[in-house]
């Protein structure tokens, strides 16, 4: 390999937190040779696994002097163009913003509501290198983790693993999330700070974008939400049946229709039919449960239309007699007494009955002031001849 007597390394982008040279294996340096380092970097001398010599901003002419480290381990003194065998690590000094963490696999979390539930979470933070020899020694150099996203796993595990300790010991519900978010993230800025700062690094910001279950986890939620904003258990299943009988019968009606579905419309009426054949057998009981719960079938009296109880006899406000029946006049059927149309022959109660065909109608019977009076009239004229009778 040949000599280097240039070593330097230009960032465009300005976006690689670490680069290596040579990139593979060692190379050869010499007494003499000059070492480039830009604004925003560092050059780390590493051989034998430790980093040595940290150079700052400018450019250097390599001496025993500058480089008394690498010198010690060097078992040939060095002279003139003497080689020697080392690696130099360019370490970027910018702010590396926007890095993306999230959980790969959901963390299990015991829940105070849902018991067990899994979580995912995604969020962004920002690091800057603050000892470029410490970061080449534990990170680069001993893991052997050159690249970006090298990088980014390896700090991302960090932070999902003091994720899981914190959920645990702060967080008794998901529902409790919303209010918690901020504290969370101070919390695990606060932990992951120390765990990366003993790789040379310093966490800049910190941000939890979100904390959530599994889709399936939230449809559930949204259940539960559905069924307190319904009433509760009973009303929600009683809700969800109507819904069920109605697409029922949509899909029935369809099939009635001929829609040509062909095999796939008969079984999906088959499915239909066993569907409303258990719903059958559910309304009952649900039905008696939302009645056991205080959901009473009522009626309105006819007299003061206070609604009162199904089963009751007598109006517990008026006392009006709810069992009292009257004979229709036309059918004889027996009615309740607040009717006013025969349900059986529809004739109007109160009017006079209607007269069989070839039968003239009979004079509706006058009221029984007056049937008394027309007597009365009627009886005083025979009296009248009778006593004139007498008297002759």
């Amino acid at each position: 390999m040949a000599l280097m007597d240039i070593i330097e390394f230009v960032d465009q982008a300005g976006n690689e937190m670490v680069h290596r040279i040579p990139e593979k294996g060692s190379g050869e340096f010499r007494i003499g040779s000059q070492l480039i380092v830009r604004e925003n970097q560092w050059a780390v001398f590493f051989r034998d696994g430790k980093a040595l010599d940290v150079f700052g901003a400018g450019r250097h002419a390599l001496t025993t002097l500058n480089i008394p480290l690498l010198t010690s381990l060097l078992t040939t003194p060095l002279f003139g163009d003497t080689p020697f065998r080392a690696e130099v690590y360019f370490v970027n000094q910018v702010v590396f913003t926007d890095l993306k963490w999230g959980t790969m696999e959901p963390i299990l979390f015991r829940d105070s509501e849902f018991k067990m539930i899994r979580l995912r979470a995604h969020g962004i933070y920002s690091i800057q290198i603050s000892d470029p020899k410490l970061f080449v020694m534990k990170l680069v150099g001993t893991r052997a983790i050159y690249n970006n996203a090298q990088i980014e796993d390896f700090l991302r595990g960090i932070i999902i693993g003091r994720l899981a300790d914190l959920l645990g010991e702060n967080l008794d519900s998901v529902l409790d999330l919303p209010r918690y978010f901020d504290e969370l993230g101070a919390g695990l800025k606060v932990r992951a700070k120390d765990d990366f700062y003993q790789y040379g690094l310093s966490l800049v910001d910190f941000i939890i974008n979100a904390i959530t279950p599994p889709e399936d986890v939230q449809k559930r939620i949204d259940e539960r939400t559905g069924m307190e904003a319904i009433g509760g258990m009973d009303r929600y299943f009683q809700y969800k049946a109507a819904q069920a009988i109605g697409d029922i019968a949509q899909s029935g009606g369809g099939a009635a229709a001929g829609t040509g579905e062909g095999i796939g419309g008969a079984a999906a009426t088959g499915l239909g039919l066993g569907a409303g054949a258990g719903l059958g057998f559910m309304i009952p009981g649900m039905l008696q449960q939302a009645m056991a719960g205080g959901a009473h079938p009522k009626i309105r009296c006819p007299n003061c239309h206070t609604d009162i109880p199904l089963e009751s006899k007598f109006c517990p406000s008026c006392g009006t007699n709810l069992q009292a029946t009257v004979s229709c006049p036309q059918c004889q059927a027996p009615l309740p007494a607040s009717s006013k149309f025969c349900p059986s022959c529809g004739h109007q109660l109160g009017a006079p009955p209607a007269a069989a065909p070839g039968q003239t109608a009979a004079a509706p019977a006058p009221p029984p002031g007056e049937a008394a009076a027309g007597t009365e009239l009627d009886s005083s004229p025979e009296q009248g001849e009778g006593g004139g009778g007498q008297a002759n």
